[in-house]
Formats: C-alpha cells, structure tokens, sequence
C-alpha cells in the first residue's frame, strides 16, 4: 500500500515539474499535450502562490515518506522503490534550472555541428531551435571532460531531434542514479535507501537532473570499489567523478576504511575538507543547493552526519522560493530573500543538532 500512495506522489510531482515549463517548448504535436501544459502554465506563471504552495505540500510529503522508508529500511523491497522512482521521474521536466538544456545543447555542437563545446557556444548557432528556450548561451563548456563525453551518447541517438534527446539524457541520469544505490546497498541497506528517497537528490539530481548527480554516482561508485574491491578502480572511478564538477577533488584523498585509527581519522578530515569545499564554491560563487549532493559521497564515512542536515536539505529546497512564487532571480531583492531563507535553516539546523547533543548528553550522565 505504502507503494501505492509513494507512486502518487511522485506522479503529483512529475506533473507539478512542468507547471514552470518554458513556453518555447514543445514536446509532442498534440492537442491533449497542448490542452494540460495551457492548464499547469496558468496555474504556474499567472496563480504563483498557488504553485508555491503545492510545491511546498509536495517537498514535505517526500520527506515525509523518506522519514517513513530509512525507518522501515529493512522491511523495503529497495530494487522496486528504485526502479518506480526512475521510471516516474523519468519523464519530468527540469522546472528549477535550464542547465539540463545546456548539456543537451553542448554536446549536441559536437554530434550535429561537428565542433568543439570548448570553444563554441550556443550564441554561435543563432538558427537553431533550441536557443529559444536556453539561458546561459553565451558561455562555452564549463565543465569536466568526463560528462561531456557521456552526454555524446544520448545525443548521437537522439539524432539532433529534442524529444528523443531530452528523454534519453534523463534516462542517463536514472540509469546513473540507479547504479549509485545498486553499489550502496552492497555496502549498506539503509545507507542506499537514504541516498535513493532523499527529496534533494530526487529534486536536485532527478527532476532537475544536475551533472553533479553523475559527478555522485561515479563518486558513490569508486567509494565502494575502494572499500571493498581495488583501490585502483576506485581511484579511477574518483578519478571520473572529479573530471565531471570538480568540487569533488577532496574525495580522492580517502583511504580505504580499515581498523587503524589513523584512516579513520583522515577520512573524517577529507570528510570535513569536503565541507569546506562547498562552503568556499558557494561564497566565491553562489549557493546552489545541488552543489550540496556531493555530501551524499559521505555516507560511508559520517552517515550520523549526513542524516542530520534535514533541516538544512528542506532549507536548500524551500529557497526556491524567489523562483516560484515571485518569479525568478531578475532581481537583487529575490536572490537576498534566497540567501536569507538558507541561512536561517542552516542556523536552525545547527541549533537542532546541539540540542540534541546536549538532551543525549544529560540522558547518558541521569
């Protein structure tokens, strides 16, 4: 039953993503097709604070469930939640970000133009259809080899038309994510059900399928070869992973896990730098919450800690709020009121987590 009530919800949120669906785009010639995507645009563009609420009813229930399935981890079947989850979230539209057309449309300079992403960008190709609906045109690849030549190949199938390109690129993206929880439930059940139902790597890594998903699953890939298997496939696969975002360079320090307390403790310190990391993308840059999936590489290592920065995860995700209720980040008012719902989830978070340090604390000493 719980199943049951899991797949609509992630129905409600497939068809929730395409309330934001830029207007330029059109998947299939159809009326029905055109009929629903007038309706769930009105309600999108022109009844925001309707759409912020639904979405924010939407983001509790998947932390609701989430809650409900690492509690019951070990009565879940995890290779049907994974594979009902893939195959709903699938077919979603990427609502909080254009930078999945971006990935489509740089490999595509490669496999339809015959040029290097490196050094032309989308503004080149002026003609092109699928300008009509990008941001960010006037920038070449920013990125790491690795992906770009992953995305070669949903983009040489997908024969330079839109449909079939958009829908075999999240179906990397799934396939990627399916993966990742495969090798970590062979390290730890519960460790692969918190990766696999965490609302900010459905919404973040699924839905509005960031590279940094990848970056994490190759991450999550080489983690388990190098605890369990060969460091040098593990260090390849970390390898591959910092050749995507990287952000992830701290994760080819770690030392297999053994019984000497000195890995244990460098690890933790990688860990820690890991953190670090973050923190100095997001002041030199700007706080994008997906830059907060790589911590999820961290779940063999700190999973205590992992599990304790729901608070701050629901924060990341509620800070879309600029976004869908007022209408994007046209101005420096919507990306300060960002900010500042950030913060003070993190602030609540860290206050959370200290009283419930000093509550066990006085529970051990009574």
């Amino acid at each position: 039953m719980i199943f049951l009530f899991y797949f609509f919800q992630l129905f409600a949120f497939f068809l929730y993503s395409f309330f934001l669906i830029d207007p330029n785009i059109t998947f299939i010639q159809n009326r029905y097709w055109v009929q629903f995507r007038d309706a769930v645009v009105q309600v999108g563009y022109y009844q925001r604070e309707v759409s912020w609420y639904i979405y924010l009813v939407l983001v509790v229930l998947f932390f609701i469930f989430h809650y409900y399935f690492v509690r019951n981890y070990k009565k879940i079947n995890l290779n049907r939640l994974v594979l009902l989850i893939g195959t709903v979230l699938l077919f979603s539209y990427p609502f909080l970000s254009h930078d999945f057309f971006n990935y489509m449309f740089d490999a595509k300079i490669f496999t339809f133009y015959h040029q290097n992403p490196y050094l032309q960008r989308a503004l080149d190709y002026p003609s092109d259809q699928w300008t009509r609906f990008m941001h960010w045109t006037h920038r070449t690849y920013p990125y790491g080899p690795i992906f770009l030549l992953l995305s070669f190949i949903p983009s040489f199938l997908g024969f330079g038309k839109f449909t079939p390109t958009f829908l075999l690129f999240k179906a990397m993206f799934v396939g990627f994510y399916l993966l990742a929880v495969f090798f970590l439930n062979k390290l730890d059940k519960k460790w692969a059900i918190i990766f696999a139902t965490h609302p900010l790597i459905l919404i973040e890594g699924l839905i509005s399928s960031h590279n940094d998903l990848i970056a994490l699953c190759l991450a999550v890939i080489g983690i388990f070869f190098l605890l369990k298997r060969t460091q040098i496939w593990g260090r390849l696969f970390l390898l591959f992973s910092f050749a995507i975002k990287y952000i992830t360079v701290p994760l080819l320090l770690l030392l297999k896990q053994d019984k000497d307390r000195r890995t244990t403790k460098w690890n933790l310190f990688i860990s820690i730098l890991q953190f670090g990391v973050i923190a100095y993308l997001c002041y030199r840059m700007e706080i994008q919450p997906w830059y907060f999936l790589t911590l999820f590489t961290l779940l063999p290592f700190i999973p205590w800690v992992i599990t304790k920065l729901d608070i701050f995860f629901f924060g990341l995700l509620m800070s879309y709020y600029p976004y869908i209720r007022l209408g994007g980040w046209d101005t420096v008012e919507k990306v300060d009121i960002k900010h500042i719902i950030i913060t003070v989830f993190f602030i609540l978070n860290i206050v959370f987590i200290g009283i419930a340090a000093l509550l066990k604390r006085r529970s051990i000493a009574s």
